[in-house]
């Protein structure tokens, strides 16, 4: 008798694949109904262990140049075109997507890296300004980081929409932590391996799986965490990671959008700092 070796997926956390510090698992099972992998199901622990792996992915992204930042991102997009076949067979097998479909959403997908590549070094020309003062200063302000932001995806999978959202954070330099839906976990192994093979600095993208129903204390209240972009449908949970994140003044937003490619969200987690240098003094 032959034994079938389910597949394990594992989440993906400091540039390294690892198990919930917990041992928990929870099946899978695609739309045929059959069960298809195990997954390791992120705990409270895991999300503040993974907060610390992106304190220093932060330190070590912000510090990169724009153009640093584009080379690297341009070489996930690259990374990503050679798993090209593995992505389709996965969209096909998992979620039951047509073939044709699966290959214009992934080719999307990749389009929509290498736009947020080019974007890293020109942003700060767009969104940055001189400002006119009644003095003698040169006065302008220019777009930052913020820093670790916490993403929370759609319970309905789409994956330009994924890669949409966590590239308009990674292009201006912050690090991100993202609890991935249920509906294709698999995508955590898939785009860590990606990420981990990218030259992209380790803490700098963390992929969870897990309950958010579970988890939203935790990402709600976490000090450490500066910003949280939330997309689930829950708005109970919304609305208790809202009145969590008070009190270190979070920045949260659940504002969705069927459009990609967009500087508009880049706006959404960046700081806007203004310096006064004196002219003639």
């Amino acid at each position: 008798m032959n034994i079938e070796v389910l597949k394990t997926v594992k989440m993906f956390v400091g540039g390294e694949f690892i198990r919930s510090e917990s041992g928990r698992t929870y099946s899978f099972c695609p739309f045929n109904n059959i069960e298809y992998a195990r997954v390791c199901g992120a705990t409270r622990k895991d999300f503040r262990n993974a907060v610390d792996k992106a304190k220093g992915g932060f330190k070590n992204w912000s510090s990169r140049t724009a153009y640093n930042r584009s080379q690297i991102l341009y070489r996930v997009a690259e990374m990503t075109q050679g798993r090209y076949l593995d992505l389709v067979d996965n969209f096909v097998e998992v979620l039951g997507m047509p073939e044709e479909a699966a290959k214009e959403e992934i080719q999307k997908a990749i389009d929509t890296m290498v736009w947020y590549a080019g974007l890293c070094d020109k942003y700060t020309q767009v969104l940055g300004a001189v400002n006119p003062v009644n003095s003698n200063y040169h006065n302008f302000s220019t777009p930052e980081p913020m820093g670790i932001i916490a993403y929370i995806e759609n319970e309905n999978f789409s994956f330009v929409r994924l890669i949409d959202h966590i590239f308009s954070l990674l292009c201006t330099g912050n690090s991100v932590i993202a609890l991935l839906n249920k509906e294709n976990p698999i995508m955590t192994t898939i785009l860590g391996e990606i990420f981990a093979t990218s030259d992209v600095p380790a803490g700098t993208i963390n992929l969870l799986s897990g309950d958010l129903e579970e988890l939203a204390e935790t990402i709600g209240s976490h000090m450490e965490v500066q910003g949280i972009y939330f997309q689930s449908e829950r708005k109970d949970l919304l609305a208790k990671i809202k009145l969590l994140g008070v009190e270190n003044m979070k920045r949260i937003n659940n504002i969705t959008s069927k459009t990609t490619q967009d500087i508009n969200r880049v706006i959404n987690f960046v700081e806007v700092k203004t310096v006064w240098h004196p002219i003639g003094i």
